[in-house]
C-alpha cells in the first residue's frame, strides 16, 4: 500500500489530474458559497452585547468594590487542562498575540488559551508528519543530517502557523474596515451634525455601516458601551485605535480626544478626516491597478501565449502533416 501511495506521489500525470481537480473543485466552492453564506452580521453583534455586559458588569462592580466578575466564556475543558498541565503561559506565550487576538475579533481568555495550545500542538504534528513522510513514506536519498533539517524546519513552521493565521485574519479584518470607514466618518459627521451626542452617533453608525463592515460595527459598537461606561473617555478612543490599528482611525480617534478636551469643532475635523481616507483608499486602488500588468506577465507567457499559438498554428500543422 504504501509503495502504491509513493508511485502515485510521483507519477507527474496523477499529479497533475489531482492537482487540477482540486483548483476546479476550489474555484467551484468560491463561485458557490458566497450563495449559502449566512448573515454573520446578528451572531457578531451578539458577542458584541456579551462584550457590553462585561463592561457594564465591571464598571459597578468596581464602583460598589465588589468581587470582579468575568462573563466572558470558558475556554474548553481539554485545552483548558493541557494548557495548564504544561504551563503554557510560561513556555509559548507572546504578549503581542493577545492584542493581535483582539485586532482578529477573537476577545477573551478562551481564544488565548486556544492559542496557546495550538502553538504547542502544531510543531509536533508538523514534525511527525515531516518526519513520517521523509523517513518512511519518501525514501528520499538524503543524508540524516539533511532529513532531520527538514523536519526540524517543518516543526518552525508549525510553531509559525498560529501567528501566520492570526496576521492573515487581522489583514482580511483591517481591510474591511477600510473600506468602510471613510463612509462611517460622512455618517458620523452627519448625525454629530444633527445634535447627536457622541455615544448615540457611535451607536448609530454602528447600525448603519453593519451592512459594509461587520468588523467596524462591531468596533463602533464596543466604543459606544466604553463611552458610556468607562470614567475617561479618552480611553476609549485610545481602545479603539489599538483594536483597529489602522492609520485612519487613530488620527480620527486623535481627534475626538482634542475634541474632548479642548472643546474645538468636531465637524470640520471630521470632513477632512473623511476625504483624507477617501483619497487613501482610492490610492490603493489605483496603486493595484498600475501593478496589474507586471503580475499578468508570467501567467501570460505560461498560460495565454502557448494556447493562443495552438489555436493560430494548429490548423497550419494539420494542413502541412497531411500534404506529407
Amino acid at each position: 500500500m504504501i509503495d502504491f501511495l509513493v508511485a502515485k506521489i510521483h507519477d507527474a500525470r496523477f499529479m497533475t489530474m489531482l492537482l487540477a481537480a482540486i483548483a476546479a473543485s476550489a474555484t467551484a466552492y468560491t463561485l458557490i458559497m458566497p450563495l449559502f453564506a449566512g448573515e454573520g452580521l446578528a451572531k457578531r453583534m451578539k458577542a458584541v452585547a456579551s462584550e457590553r455586559e462585561r463592561l457594564r458588569q465591571r464598571e459597578r462592580d468596581r464602583l460598589t468594590k465588589t468581587e470582579k466578575v468575568s462573563l466572558r466564556q470558558a475556554p474548553k475543558q481539554l485545552i483548558s487542562k493541557v494548557v495548564e498541565d504544561f504551563n503554557l503561559g510560561k513556555w509559548v506565550a507572546q504578549e503581542a498575540a493577545r492584542d493581535k487576538l483582539i485586532m482578529a475579533g477573537y476577545r477573551g481568555h478562551a481564544p488565548y488559551v486556544t492559542f496557546l495550545f495550538f502553538r504547542m500542538v502544531t510543531p509536533i504534528l508538523f514534525l511527525i508528519g515531516s518526519a513520517l513522510y521523509v523517513f518512511v513514506i519518501s525514501h528520499m536519498e538524503k543524508s540524516v543530517p539533511i532529513k532531520i533539517g527538514m523536519c526540524l524546519g517543518a516543526a518552525y513552521l508549525g510553531l509559525q502557523a498560529p501567528m501566520i493565521f492570526l496576521k492573515n485574519a487581522i489583514s482580511k479584518r483591517q481591510l474591511s474596515m477600510k473600506r468602510a470607514f471613510p463612509d462611517a466618518l460622512d455618517l458620523l459627521l452627519i448625525c454629530i451634525e444633527s445634535g447627536m451626542s457622541i455615544e448615540v452617533a457611535f451607536r448609530r453608525v454602528s447600525v448603519e455601516i453593519g451592512s459594509q463592515s461587520v468588523a467596524l460595527s462591531e468596533e463602533f459598537t464596543l466604543t459606544t458601551a466604553e463611552l458610556s461606561y468607562l470614567q475617561d473617555r479618552k480611553v476609549a478612543y485610545e481602545n479603539l485605535a489599538k483594536r483597529t490599528g489602522l492609520e485612519g482611525v487613530k488620527s480620527a480617534c486623535l481627534a475626538l480626544q482634542q475634541s474632548e478636551r479642548y472643546g474645538t469643532p468636531l465637524g470640520a475635523s471630521l470632513r477632512v478626516m473623511a476625504q483624507e481616507n477617501r483619497d487613501m483608499r482610492m490610492n490603493e486602488a489605483e496603486k493595484k491597478a498600475a501593478a496589474l500588468p507586471p503580475k499578468l506577465t508570467v501567467p501570460m507567457i505560461l498560460f495565454f501565449l502557448p494556447v493562443l499559438f495552438v489555436v493560430i498554428l494548429g490548423p497550419t500543422g494539420i494542413k502541412i502533416s497531411e500534404m506529407q
